[in-house]
């Protein structure tokens, strides 16, 4: 049904025309266009799957966690969908949004939320955007699966979402047939910006593209007593004391995420130690594959892939 529903937020005053469908949003129901034609997202980590869905994005928040943006100055993975559709890259004003430009590019839909720091900077913003589209405040999923079928439900191209999982289905299925697996289980780190260890936990999401591959992610948090978990619970700080400890598993997996490539971390005593990186079985993958989107994900199973022949 296309009929707008009279109840919950529905964008203050800037209900869209014409048709509308109602979706459900951290700030409660919206009522959104049936058909969005000038969307703005305000995540990164976000857009890639509106550009996925072939959905229209009038202006973009370029920024997802440890990309390096290419010369139009969005992430390389959506930025010739982003130049075919004239896609605005939203500027940052601080610790805040640029309200005006948001305005300025005329949306009909604003899209929100999702894991990290833009995520509150759309939430401190609420008051404003709903002034100017329905805006939709999205969780922080720590699956793609279920940041893709949620997004493509607020823009309308649920239909979509099937192929696109059989695709990723079919590939990681090519992919294990033909991937020559090391020794199991596997370890999953990074190193932040500051120095501190951290550790991927086994049902975030790139544990999970491992273990469609055969890959049997280590029970990490165990072996940590149970620790405090970062952000939306997709990895734990850990000591470098601790780190042999936890991170005793055969196999380990490296994201660059704080600019430390896996070259430089085996020149450190405190990873040089562990049992993966002594036997020579610690292995590095892009940061990509850390919070992936759709594209994400099937880039991360290409990693595997080329990484594992």
């Amino acid at each position: 049904m296309l009929a707008g529903c009279g109840g919950g937020e529905s964008g203050g005053g800037a209900a869209p025309a014409g048709p509308t469908r109602t979706v459900d949003s951290e700030r409660g129901p919206v009522q959104v266009p049936a058909t969005p034609q000038r969307i703005a997202v305000l995540s990164g980590s976000l857009a890639g799957d509106l550009f996925t869905l072939e959905a229209p994005v009038a202006v973009a928040e370029p920024r997802v966690l440890g990309v390096q943006p290419d010369a139009t100055g969005f992430p390389p993975s959506w930025s010739a969908q982003a130049t075919a559709q004239g896609t605005q890259r939203l500027a940052s004003e601080g610790a805040g949004l640029s309200i005006e430009q948001i305005a300025a590019a005329r949306p009909d839909l604003i899209i929100g939320g999702g894991q990290g720091f833009t995520a509150a900077q759309a939430a401190n913003a609420y008051p404003q955007l709903q002034q100017i589209a329905p805006t939709v405040l999205l969780p922080a999923f720590t699956q793609w699966q279920d940041q893709l079928t949620r997004i493509a439900d607020v823009v309308g191209r649920s239909d979509r979402v099937p192929g696109l999982l059989q695709a990723y289905q079919d590939r990681a299925a090519q992919v294990r047939g033909a991937l020559r697996l090391p020794p199991q289980p596997t370890v999953f780190l990074y190193q932040a910006r500051d120095g501190k260890p951290y550790v991927i936990t086994p049902t975030a999401a790139l544990p999970r593209i491992a273990g469609d591959l055969g890959f049997v992610p280590d029970d990490v948090l165990t072996k940590a007593n149970n620790p405090p978990l970062f952000g939306t619970g997709d990895s734990f700080e850990t000591s470098p004391e601790l780190l042999p400890r936890v991170a005793d598993a055969p196999t380990a997996i490296v994201l660059p995420i704080g600019q430390r490539p896996l070259s430089q971390l085996q020149a450190d005593p405190v990873y040089a130690r562990l049992p993966a990186f002594s036997t020579g079985q610690a292995y590095e993958l892009p940061s990509t594959a850390f919070r992936p989107d759709y594209a994400g994900a099937m880039s991360t199973l290409d990693a595997f892939a080329a990484q594992f022949r």
